[in-house]
């Protein structure tokens, strides 16, 4: 797996390297600033970009907005967008790129074993967000909530698919078959309106409903 690393702060730019390479990935680049993000990734190609949000010069959504320049210019690239805190809109505009996108806060990321899953699973197609900032998401959620409609159990399921969780997964979590989890996920598209697509991109669609709601 072949990532380029954009990282402002040289010492966390280096320990992030370390990590990296812990996880198997190759990191190829490793820049400090959008601008050489965007660039790193048109010369290398890698399979992931992994991107802290506030980068210079302002140091408010500069990594953000490198991150979705990344993926108009080189379609393809998964995204790993690293945090301090918790940002509902950054992780919002996030999904909007599609899938093989995540959002991890800096503290999740030491531990090897979380970064070694997130990594995988964007470069294979999949979402991936902090259980942190789902829950976060659900805590701010308006007093219009399109959302009204689910269950319990339903949103339970919502949130694991947020987090980028497997079906499979989602069964495991919950303790609940495979049978139950497909259930549950197709009255979550009914509920939702969501019209008949794959099943992919109706996955997509029910995570970025409920963002923004």
């Amino acid at each position: 797996m072949r990532v380029v690393l954009a990282e402002d702060s040289l010492l966390l730019r280096e320990g992030l390297v370390r990590l990296l390479d812990e996880a198997g990935a190759e990191v190829v680049a490793a820049v400090g600033d959008g601008a050489a993000l965007v660039e790193a990734v048109q010369e290398h190609r890698p399979d992931v970009a992994v991107v802290d949000v506030r980068m210079p010069p302002s140091f408010t959504d500069e990594g953000l907005r490198a991150a979705l320049e990344v993926r108009r210019t080189v379609p393809g690239t998964a995204i790993l967008v690293l945090s301090q805190y918790v940002e509902e809109t950054y992780a919002s505009d996030l999904l909007s790129a599609g899938g093989g996108v995540g959002y991890l806060l800096k503290d999740r990321v030491s531990k090897l074993a979380d970064l070694s899953d997130a990594l995988e699973r964007v470069v294979d197609g999949g979402t991936v967000l902090d259980p942190e900032v789902v829950s976060a998401l659900f805590a701010h959620r308006r007093r219009r909530d399109p959302l009204a409609e689910l269950s319990p159990r339903e949103r339970e399921v919502l949130e694991l698919m947020a987090q980028g969780r497997t079906n499979t997964a989602v069964g495991r979590t919950l303790v609940i078959s495979q049978g139950a989890v497909e259930k549950h996920i197709s009255s979550i598209f009914t509920k939702l309106g969501l019209p008949p697509s794959s099943d992919d991109h109706r996955r997509v669609m029910a995570v970025l409903t409920w963002l923004r709601a």
